[in-house]
């Protein structure tokens, strides 16, 4: 079995890059779950906000919105975010506001958007309207619906065992299967680095943070699928509608030393949901279930997109931490830009700090 382009991981970012290389030649992804988008792109909070994340991040953020709002109908639907501030989170609140790009308004305002907030215990709210729910599910099968319309061939339940270097390119190993391939893209998530050590490639650095969740019913029984996402000033936790539910995360980033199918911590979940409590009127009295995921960052929080020093015939599509849905888009055009040749529609500077070069 001999292509063009052999992707490890069927994750969002590998199954969007597939989508792009299958314009450009022959593909294979494999995916060592049962189903794509298993674990941190299952698990994502599955907003578009564009001002989040550092300059690189934002960058690409903006480049995929004419995506994420238009193909295929678009994977967009409102939800705005607000941030809040308890006593002596002033000052973090500020810093918010001018990373997010939001506007400061009354605590009056803010209860009257979302009833259940303490104002006795507010001393700062600030939103804006800029902020969307992703459906994640359409955007992964709109992406494997489009690789595979171009003939790309998507395999689960396909763990990678071993690779090695072919005679003309790369051969890759599962337990029932060999696959060979000209180019290499690793977009193995939090097994990132694994994949590259089992290449023979330099790894990055990239580490695994673990972020739980809880769902919780709904506060009071209200309707929440108007409210807003909520966010505690520095990002100590946040809050937001999930089909009628409640979703609640202590924003926590956990490292974790060997990759795994994560799980929540029960006192991590408690220690989040307690920071959470003060700024609501309802008592939380239930978790109705919980889960985690393991966000992936490189040393400085910035994805990892283009070939390796070290091998150029392998392509890193990496370290997307909690930007990988809503860089997507532009994340896997860049991808097939770099390969085919031409010239990327980021612009040089953004390029170059994506790069896997910047840790040569």
């Amino acid at each position: 079995m001999s292509t063009d382009f052999l992707i490890i991981g069927g994750g969002i970012a590998g199954i969007s890059t597939a989508a792009r290389l299958s314009h450009l030649g022959s593909v294979q992804v494999l995916e060592g779950e049962e189903a794509l988008a298993y674990h941190a792109s299952g698990r994502s909070a599955a907003l578009f906000e564009p001002s989040y994340g550092n300059a690189p991040t934002v960058a690409l953020n903006r480049a995929s919105a004419a995506y994420l709002q238009g193909a295929n109908g678009g994977v967009l639907s409102p939800r705005g975010l607000m941030f809040l501030a308890g006593p002596g989170e002033e000052a973090g609140l500020e810093a918010d506001i001018k990373a997010m790009d939001l506007t400061p308004m009354s605590l009056a305002d803010a209860r009257a958007m979302v009833p259940i907030l303490d104002t006795a215990y507010l001393t700062g709210a600030a939103y804006h309207a800029s902020a969307w729910d992703i459906d994640t599910d359409l955007m992964v099968q709109n992406f494997a619906r489009e690789a595979r319309g171009n003939g790309a061939v998507i395999t689960t339940k396909a763990r990678v065992t071993g690779i090695a270097r072919g005679g003309s390119g790369w051969q890759v190993d599962t337990a029932s299967d060999s696959y060979s391939a000209r180019i290499l893209v690793n977009a193995g998530g939090a097994w990132a680095d694994h994949i590259a050590s089992m290449a023979g490639v330099a790894p990055i650095g990239i580490t695994p943070l673990r972020r739980s969740m809880a769902r919780l019913p709904a506060p009071g029984g209200h309707d929440v699928g108007g409210w807003p996402m909520l966010i505690g000033a520095g990002e100590t936790w946040y809050a937001k509608p999930d089909a009628g539910k409640w979703l609640v995360s202590p924003a926590e980033e956990d490292p974790v030393e060997t990759p795994h199918d994560a799980w929540a911590d029960d006192m991590v979940l408690a220690e989040g949901i307690a920071r959470y409590q003060p700024y609501v009127t309802e008592e939380v009295t239930r978790v109705e279930t919980s889960w985690a995921g393991l966000r992936s960052f490189a040393p400085d929080r910035t994805l990892v997109l283009g070939p390796a020093v070290d091998a150029g015939d392998f392509i890193w599509v990496a370290a997307q931490g909690g930007y990988g849905f809503q860089t997507a888009p532009a994340a896997s055009q860049l991808i097939a830009d770099l390969i085919a040749d031409r010239r990327p529609e980021l612009p040089a500077g953004i390029v170059a700090a994506l790069s896997p070069a910047r840790f040569a």
